[in-house]
């Protein structure tokens, strides 16, 4: 694997190395020394698989809050998805910063996103999966988000009209609560 530092502090895209045949490839998307030795120090405790039947499908951006903050390591193993890590810590030097990568079937990009990163995508192709490999558990009340068009973060989403948004990433908060006030007014 190869690591890339992003303009994110501590996220980083991956290149998977593959080796090829006439059977196909085989390719590692994890190793626990390999992390390590880049200074991802992640403990996998959860992994998850998501469907998205439709391109322009957004969901985000979403964290694990008070205490059950997660590293996510994220794949797309089947399309292709414009992947997003905002970084929402205060005390960070890219606080409000985000970074974005084509993740696909075909590029093999992986992208890792520290605790204390909001993570986002939007599908860009049909019939999307993606793989998350988390260093948390999923704890009920402590998932929390923000708003995918949050000026605060600026983020240049590929796909702007006839997004397919589920209701609740519709309602999330902005960062600065002041937003929406001003906003509705």
């Amino acid at each position: 694997m190869i690591f890339n530092e992003t303009s994110v502090k501590g996220a980083f895209f991956i290149e998977r190395q593959s080796n090829q045949d006439e059977r196909g490839y085989f390719a590692r998307l994890y190793c626990e020394r390999e992390f390590s030795e880049a200074g991802i120090e992640m403990v996998i405790q959860q992994m998850n698989l998501c469907e998205n039947k439709e391109i322009g499908t957004l969901r985000g951006l979403h964290f694990q809050k008070d205490g059950y903050e997660e590293d996510k390591l994220v794949a797309c193993t089947r399309g292709k998805i414009y992947d997003v890590c905002a970084d929402i810590r205060p005390a960070s030097p890219t606080y409000l910063q985000y970074c974005a990568y084509e993740l696909s079937e075909e590029n093999g990009g992986m992208l890792y996103i520290p605790k204390g990163c909001a993570h986002g995508y939007v599908t860009l192709a049909n019939d999307c999966q993606i793989l998350y490999l988390m260093s948390q558990f999923y704890m009920p009340g402590y998932d929390s988000g923000y708003r995918y068009d949050d000026p605060a973060f600026h983020i240049n989403w590929p796909i702007k009209e006839g997004l397919i948004i589920s209701a609740k990433d519709q309602t999330l908060p902005y960062i600065n609560p002041m937003v929406r006030e001003t906003e509705s007014k």
